[in-house]
């Protein structure tokens, strides 16, 4: 594009970002293939993935306190996959940011998932250069919402049903579970939660910023005591 189209395709994607470059280098070279230019954004997309999986890891460790490192781990790689990179990468409609060489533009390439992918983890490398980690964490917070969204309510969800289940096919009575205590202001509320099962020694605790992630958390560590042959 001409130099006057690349500072308005700059503006548009700025303006989907709520966010603005200070060095538009960064943001043009973010957007850069390897196919079009040698100064490519590979570099940046090397950078943007410690990024992401550092402030996501930090928001996942936040939000769900008490759960344990493999419940973690697993919601992270959820969030950092492929397949979840270049859906946030459509909705920003990326590709059509994307500078790629003449074959590539030809072929398809600016809508192919891997190529999506990077170049979302590149233009957030960008971000963390141009504005510092609170801006890659606010940029993130916000392309990530929908998606922690779906973990809030649906990953977690799991722990329950499948801690009952391990225990039918024990013959064991159901978990009782039981919020000891309440802690914060009213919109900071922190839920402490006790689950017990028959035949453990101990019961398990847990906490979460609702009484439901609180049971949630309580149901992971009990899986992981069950599981490992702890109880």
């Amino acid at each position: 594009p001409s130099p006057s189209g690349l500072m308005s395709s700059f503006d548009a994607l700025e303006a989907l970002l709520d966010y603005r470059f200070s060095d538009r280098e960064l943001l043009g070279r973010a957007l850069t293939h390897r196919s079009f230019h040698s100064r490519h954004n590979e570099r940046l997309e090397f950078l943007g993935d410690s990024v992401l999986g550092f402030v996501t890891a930090e928001i996942l460790y936040r939000r769900f306190p008490g759960l344990p490192e493999g419940e973690l781990t697993r919601m992270r790689s959820r969030l950092v996959r492929q397949n979840t990179l270049a859906a946030i990468a459509r909705s920003l409609d990326l590709g059509r940011f994307l500078r790629l060489g003449e074959g590539e533009l030809k072929s398809g390439v600016s809508d192919r998932n891997s190529v999506l992918s990077d170049s979302l983890e590149a233009l957030l490398g960008a971000v963390y250069l141009d504005g510092g980690i609170g801006s890659a964490e606010s940029m993130i917070l916000k392309l990530f919402a929908p998606h922690l969204s779906t973990i809030d309510s649906g990953d977690l969800k799991d722990n329950k049903t499948k801690l009952q289940e391990i225990l039918q096919k024990l013959e064991k009575p159901l978990p009782v579970y039981e919020v000891v205590e309440r802690q914060g202001k009213d919109h900071e509320l922190v839920f402490h939660v006790r689950c017990e099962i028959d035949h453990a020694g101990s019961p398990f605790f847990a906490s979460g910023n609702s009484r439901r992630i609180g049971e949630q958390n309580a149901a992971a560590l009990a899986i992981e005591a069950l599981e490992s042959g702890s109880t």
